[in-house]
This record gives structure tokens, C-alpha cells and sequence, in this order.
């Protein structure tokens, strides 16, 4: 067989594998569609199940106690005043602003969603592109094998995604397939499949493609620089990320640094997807409502606050391990602060770093935002087709690299020349919370990112700090969970 056969040969197994992953989802909840044991595990669905439709281990509580109840008294009487704003749009700026951070309610947070993302008017400017980029994605796209596993595992806790070839389950897969290409620059990046999951949770198919498109596309949001080659905005997020901490954070800053934990380590998913299974779902939410009206420096505010709500815990932690543990499991199952008092902090924490000029991180450069027209097909190169992995780095992939090890030089630097924590006005910020809110006490079974990196390290000659992450780049599982490849 001459290679131009074997290629040929290899072109027909990938269409045939696409066709046969688009007729799963094409034929969804039919008692005919193949489905493996393992991918519908069973269920206590009632005694279980929050309101957002996630299950917990535990049966939930089957009463409500008072504060629950006035709770719900007080989103009843938020969801009258939300409807007539929605009603008169757009509202007063101030008016939008205290509403938004007291958190939209759950009855109305998919047309909240819709006018703060303009998806009804992205709709109508655009008709008729969706279903076009679903039929060509059923044909052409080279992501269908990824995105179909992504599907697979992604909020697997959740009752809309919970069965294979649920509903949700079939339009996330149809939203991921068609926005690959649509834009066929950034094709696909596995934190896109949150991020849409998230959506789908509040809104219809053709919905949440345009509110991503908005999330990917738009300057205010950005996400498009997270999700391409090179994630040149993580690399721009991370760098400003660092700064704030060195300034207003050293003791912390200094600390994570004398113990290899690079923030690469515990953001990653922090700025991919907002904090969604960082923190407990309905604080993500609250985060998400706030994201959305302000902008992308939300999440760098976000971050600085969980480190300034959390910094006594984790000074007093020893081990890398211990500390990317802690920030990227345990918190999300008890952030030891109630909704309303992480959200006051992180207002709180953004008038901070506003008035010390750092809420917003250098400016981004072109790399960031989609250079290809949106929406033009472009067919893929005989690699993609094929669906051959890469073994070698390309250039924007050593470049992320380079810069990991350039960042934690730089990090040594700066422990090296700081010889005491200087208080500042936000590292005093007083919170009100009860008396136990501040200890994590759940236990839970994970392993860290951390963990799995490379035995292999490279030392700075004159401060022995250890460059851990730029090895686990190299690294293989790493650098698929890293890179996205």
C-alpha cells in the first residue's frame, strides 16, 4: 500500500468514526442507541439532588430550617423586582450593578444571562448560521472525537447531563461541534466544554453557541486568548496575577514561592472556565453573574480573594501538594464562607485593587482575538483529518514553557529582595462570619496536579528554588491536561 493509500485509508476510518459519533447524538434517548453500562451509572435522584441539579453523597436535609426559608422569601421578592427590570432594559447602570452582586435569582438568571450577553440580538444579526455550521461540523469538523469524550465526563454529577445522549448531553456536544467551526482558528480547547455546559444549564442550544461565541470573541471577555495555542491571556492573567500577589500578598507570595507552587499550578481552571468545580457551584454562579456584567478583571479580583480569605490556612501548609490540594479540591466542597460574605469580599477586594491601579492587567495583544473571519469553512490539512497526534512541541508551545521558568526566576528575585510583609489596606479587610466558618473540615480523597509532575527538577544556582512546573510541562499527561493537545 503506497503511502497516498494509506493516507486515503485513514481520511475514510476518521469520517466513518465522525459519522458514527454524530448518529449517537442524532439518535440520543432511542431505546435503540448503543450505550455502555459504565456511562449510565445509577442514582438516588430524589434525596439527593440539589437545586441546580447536582447530586451529593449524602441525602440533603428533608426540611428547611428558618434561615433557609427566609432565604427563599427574599429571592422570591428579588425575582419580582428582576422581571420588571428585565421588562425595562436596559436599567440604570448603579441599579443593574446592586443587583447583579446581591446575585441574580435562579428563576431568571436564563434571561439575565441572555440580555447581559446580547444572545437574542446576536440571534436575529445571524440567522441561519447555526444549523449551517451543525450540518458542515457533521461533515468536516476533526474535533467530533475529543469533544464527544469531553461530553462524556463533563458534569456527570448533574441531572441534565447524567444520562448518555440526554438532551443537554447531545447539545453540548452539537454547540462544541459547530463552534469548531465557526471558528475554525481556535477549533476546539477541552475547557470550552465547561463553559458551554454551564450555559446549556440555563439556556437553549442555539443560545449558549451565540452567548459562547460572545464569551470567546468579545474584549470584555476574551476567552478566545485562553483557549488558543499558546493561551497567550493565561500567560497574561498569570503574569498580572503575580504581580498583585507580590504586592499586596508577600508574605503569601513568598511563601508559595519557597514551596514550588507556581500559579499555573492552582488558576489554570480558575480563569478557564470562571472557578467551576473550584468552588461550590453556587458561589461559580454568583462569580459567573458578576463576570458577565464586568468583565474579565473579575477573575483576576477572584482569585487575589479566595488567597486573601484563605492565606492563614495556607501559610500554615508545608507541602506543594498540600497547598494545590487545597486549592483545587477542598474549597470546592467547603469554602468555609458563605455566598453573600465571599462576594462582599471580592467587591471589596476590586475597589482595592482599582485604587491601586491594579484591577486591570497590560493590555492584550493581537494573538488573543480571532484574526479569521468567523463563520468561513475552512478545510482542515491532511494531519487534522487523520487525527495524528503531535509528538514534538511547536514554537507557541516551548514559548509557554520558556515563560514558566522566565516567571518563577523573576518569583525567586523578588522573595529574594522582600525581607518583610508590608500590610496593606485589603490585606485588613474585616469579615463578618461565624465563628466556625474559617476551618475547612470536610476530608476528601484527591490527588493534586502537583503529584504527578516529573522527579526531575532544575534549581536556581543561587537559591536552590526548584522549577517543577517547567518539567511538568514537559511531561506528557501534564502537557495534555496544560496544553490542551
Amino acid at each position: 500500500m503506497t503511502d497516498g493509500d494509506q493516507r486515503e485509508a485513514l481520511v475514510r476510518r476518521a469520517e466513518d468514526e465522525r459519522e458514527e459519533i454524530v448518529k449517537r447524538y442524532e439518535l440520543g434517548l432511542d431505546p435503540t442507541n448503543i450505550v455502555d453500562p459504565w456511562e449510565n451509572p445509577t442514582f438516588e435522584i430524589y434525596h439527593i439532588t440539589d437545586k441546580y441539579g447536582f447530586m451529593h453523597d449524602s441525602r440533603l436535609p428533608t426540611t428547611r430550617d428558618s434561615q433557609e426559608m427566609q432565604l427563599t422569601k427574599i429571592e422570591l421578592e428579588r425575582d419580582k423586582k428582576w422581571m420588571k427590570m428585565l421588562a425595562k432594559w436596559p436599567p440604570p447602570q448603579d441599579k443593574l450593578h446592586t443587583r447583579v452582586y446581591k446575585g441574580i435569582p435562579k428563576a431568571v438568571r436564563w434571561p439575565a444571562w441572555k440580555k447581559l450577553l446580547n444572545v437574542d440580538q446576536s440571534i436575529a444579526n445571524n440567522a441561519g448560521v447555526y444549523p449551517r455550521m451543525l450540518l458542515l461540523a457533521k461533515k468536516y469538523s476533526t474535533e467530533t472525537r475529543q469533544i464527544d469524550a469531553d461530553v462524556n465526563r463533563q458534569f456527570r454529577d448533574n441531572l441534565a447531563y447524567r444520562e448518555r445522549y440526554s438532551i443537554k448531553q447531545c447539545s453540548l456536544f452539537n454547540v462544541l461541534n459547530a463552534y469548531s467551526i465557526y471558528n475554525s482558528e481556535l477549533g476546539y480547547c477541552q475547557g470550552m466544554a465547561c463553559v458551554a455546559g454551564v450555559l446549556l444549564l440555563f439556556m437553549q442550544e442555539e443560545e449558549a453557541f451565540w452567548a459562547l461565541n460572545t464569551l470567546i470573541t468579545d474584549q470584555k471577555y476574551g476567552m478566545h486568548g485562553l483557549f488558543i495555542e499558546g493561551f497567550p491571556k493565561l500567560t497574561r492573567f498569570i503574569d498580572h496575577h503575580d504581580r498583585i500577589l507580590s504586592k499586596i500578598m508577600r508574605k503569601l507570595h513568598k511563601h508559595f514561592t519557597k514551596h514550588n507552587v507556581d500559579a499555573l499550578l492552582y488558576a489554570i481552571k480558575w480563569f478557564f472556565v470562571v472557578f467551576v468545580e473550584r468552588v461550590p457551584f453556587s458561589l461559580s454562579l454568583r462569580v459567573w453573574d458578576i463576570f458577565l456584567l464586568d468583565g474579565d478583571r473579575v477573575i483576576l479580583a477572584m482569585a487575589i480573594t479566595i488567597l486573601y480569605l484563605h492565606k492563614d490556612e495556607l501559610l500554615r501548609m508545608k507541602d506543594m501538594d498540600a497547598i494545590i490540594e487545597y486549592l483545587q479540591v477542598k474549597l470546592h466542597k467547603n469554602f468555609g464562607y458563605s455566598d453573600d460574605d465571599a462576594i462582599h469580599a471580592l467587591e471589596r477586594v476590586m475597589k482595592k485593587l482599582k485604587d491601586l491601579k491594579l484591577d486591570v492587567p497590560p493590555p492584550a495583544k493581537s494573538n488573543e482575538f480571532p484574526t479569521r473571519t468567523l463563520g468561513d469553512f475552512v478545510e482542515a490539512d491532511m494531519e487534522k483529518k487523520i487525527g495524528r497526534r503531535r509528538n514534538d512541541y511547536t514554537d507557541t508551545e516551548k514559548q509557554v514553557i520558556t515563560d514558566v521558568i522566565s516567571r518563577q526566576e523573576q518569583n525567586a528575585i523578588d522573595v529574594q529582595s522582600t525581607v518583610s510583609y508590608e500590610t496593606s489596606e485589603c490585606a485588613t479587610v474585616t469579615l463578618t462570619v461565624p465563628e466556625d466558618s474559617h476551618s475547612i473540615r470536610s476530608s476528601l480523597a484527591g490527588t493534586s496536579v502537583a503529584s504527578h509532575g516529573s522527579s526531575d527538577t532544575m534549581s536556581l544556582e543561587d537559591n536552590n528554588i526548584h522549577l517543577k512546573t517547567a518539567n511538568m510541562l514537559q511531561s506528557t499527561p501534564q502537557r495534555e491536561m496544560l496544553l490542551g493537545t
